[in-house]
This record gives C-alpha cells, sequence and structure tokens, in this order.
C-alpha cells in the first residue's frame, strides 16, 4: 500500500480556510503566517492535480471538486481530533468505557440528563447501560461486573450505597376497568376479585407460579408492557408515578381510591463497584453528575 500523497494538515488547512472565509483569517485561527498557509493549500493542490479553491470577491471558495473532496476528508478530520483528545484524555487517567446498571423504575428524564451531562464533560468515555428489575439487583450486586449501580438494597446493606431517591408507585387502572365501578374506597378484598398486574423477571415468574393461583398476578417483564396490559384492562397495578402521569392527564388510566396506601415507596441507591482500584475520577463524575441532577430536578 502506498503512502498517501496528501496529510491531514494540509485538509485540515483547506477547512480552516473555508470555514474561516478567507487565508488571513485561517492563518489568524492557526496561528500561522498566511505564507505558510497559501503554502500548504498550494501543495494540496498540486499533489491532487486538482484546484480545489478560488477567489470570489475577496473571499475563498470551494470549486466543485474541491466540495466533494472536503466532504469526504471532513469525517476523517473529525475523526483524527476525536483521536488525539482520546489519547489526551487516557494519558489523564480517563476511562474509555464505564458499565452502569440501573434500575429500570429509575426516572429516564433525569437519567438520560445526566448522561447528556456526562458526555459532554467526558466525550471520548462510553457508557454502557444495562437497565435491571428489582427482583434483579441482589444477583448484579453480587457479581460486581459494573462500574457503578443505581438499585434497590437489602435493609441490611443500606451503608453500602448512597441513598439517591425514593420512586413514588400509586395504584392504577384503566378508566373503564370494573373496579372503579365498586364503592369507594376499594378494599383489599374488592381488588383480590381482579388480576394483579406486576413486574418481574423470568425467575421471578417462575417462583411466583409455584406460589400462587395464575388468575390472582400477570407479571411482566418491562415496566413499558406492565403498563400497556393496565391501560386494556387486563388488571390493575402500581407502577412508577412518574411513567404513568401522561396516562393520567389524558385519561388513559385512573389513579384507584384505596381505603389506606395510595402510595408505596421504593428507594434507590447509588453503590460503586467493588474494585477500589476503578473508583478513578471517571466514575466519581458520572456519581457526582447523577446525584446532582436528581437534586436539580424535582421529580
Amino acid at each position: 500500500m502506498a503512502l498517501p500523497k496528501t496529510t491531514l494538515e494540509q485538509w485540515f488547512v483547506l477547512l480552516t480556510v473555508i470555514e474561516q472565509g478567507g487565508y488571513a483569517q485561517a492563518a489568524t485561527q492557526l496561528h500561522r503566517s498566511q505564507s505558510s498557509v497559501s503554502y500548504a493549500l498550494s501543495s494540496l493542490q498540486e499533489r491532487l492535480g486538482l484546484p480545489l479553491l478560488e477567489i470570489v470577491g475577496r473571499r475563498a471558495v470551494l470549486t466543485e471538486q474541491g466540495q466533494a473532496l472536503l466532504a469526504q476528508a471532513r469525517p476523517l478530520i473529525a475523526a483524527f481530533t476525536q483521536l488525539e483528545q482520546r489519547a489526551i484524555g487516557l494519558k489523564g487517567g480517563t476511562r474509555t468505557q464505564l458499565h452502569l446498571v440501573v434500575d429500570s423504575v429509575f426516572p429516564k428524564r433525569q437519567l438520560f440528563a445526566a448522561l447528556r451531562a456526562f458526555q459532554q464533560q467526558f466525550p471520548q468515555t462510553q457508557v454502557h447501560l444495562t437497565e435491571i428489575l428489582r427482583t434483579e439487583s441482589a444477583h448484579q450486586l453480587s457479581e460486581r461486573a459494573a462500574d457503578l449501580y443505581i438499585t434497590t438494597l437489602a435493609p441490611e446493606n443500606t451503608l453500602n450505597g448512597r441513598w439517591l431517591l425514593d420512586v413514588d408507585f400509586i395504584p392504577v387502572v384503566s378508566c373503564d376497568h370494573p373496579l372503579l365501578l365498586l364503592p369507594v374506597p376499594l378494599s383489599a378484598t374488592d381488588l383480590a376479585r381482579f388480576p394483579l398486574i406486576t413486574i418481574a423477571d423470568r425467575d421471578a415468574q417462575r417462583q411466583e407460579k409455584r406460589r400462587l393461583d395464575p388468575a390472582a398476578s400477570w407479571t411482566f417483564t418491562t415496566v413499558e408492557a406492565a403498563i400497556d396490559a393496565i391501560s386494556v384492562g387486563v388488571g390493575y397495578g402500581w407502577m412508577p408515578l412518574e411513567r404513568v402521569k401522561r396516562a393520567l392527564e389524558n385519561g388513559a388510566l385512573c389513579r384507584l381510591p384505596l381505603a389506606s396506601g395510595t402510595v408505596r415507596q421504593t428507594p434507590l441507591y447509588l453503590t460503586l463497584g467493588a474494585d477500589p482500584d476503578a473508583h478513578d475520577h471517571t466514575v466519581t463524575a458520572l456519581a457526582q453528575i447523577v446525584t446532582q441532577e436528581i437534586a436539580a430536578t424535582p421529580l
């Protein structure tokens, strides 16, 4: 394979001339003399055997060939810039990737706002996100394969994590469900006549089948599927308030008028991975950003 005739530096100079509108402006931007900018572009065009630029008035504009070639060169320039930025990050101890495990009931708006803020601060670090159900938390934490966890914790383990927030769950049902035709407030006996919609992983589902009458509880492996099942009248269930707000507002779901216990709360904790050597500033920064986002954005 022959070496390229042109250099990335020459293409970068060409891009700067176009973005700045002229040789003099590009020279100022690049902290070079105007003659060195002119030489780089002359050499580039000579090696290609094509005119890439022409002067129109006082501005340097691309020829048709120049437009086509620079369009192809732009992503190469961007990729090389990212490569150098990643090298700088590695030199400073920045991680190239992180593994984050999050309970699926964690508010999505705050989650993605935190990830976006982290991306802006650490653009060269990839985040691998795994969503889990509450029933999977203990197993995930025992494996300690991730760098950061946002999960429930058993009461005896809460000292190992930092409390983040309580997720409110409320009882909901489709607005044309027979439960809403019964006298209020509804009792546990009233609820027992209809299927309860719950969220559980497959192992928990198998255990549920052994314990209960199949008609007593329907289990789903995602919050979205459980909410959809409730919306079409399959049963009732306790769902995260943040996830059903819109459905309550537009009449797709109604809140059940219970005699007591109208809100249940599930606390979520932030826990670092088990390897203390992995708790570098990148992991710590993500933990801080998540915490700040929760504090700054009320549910």
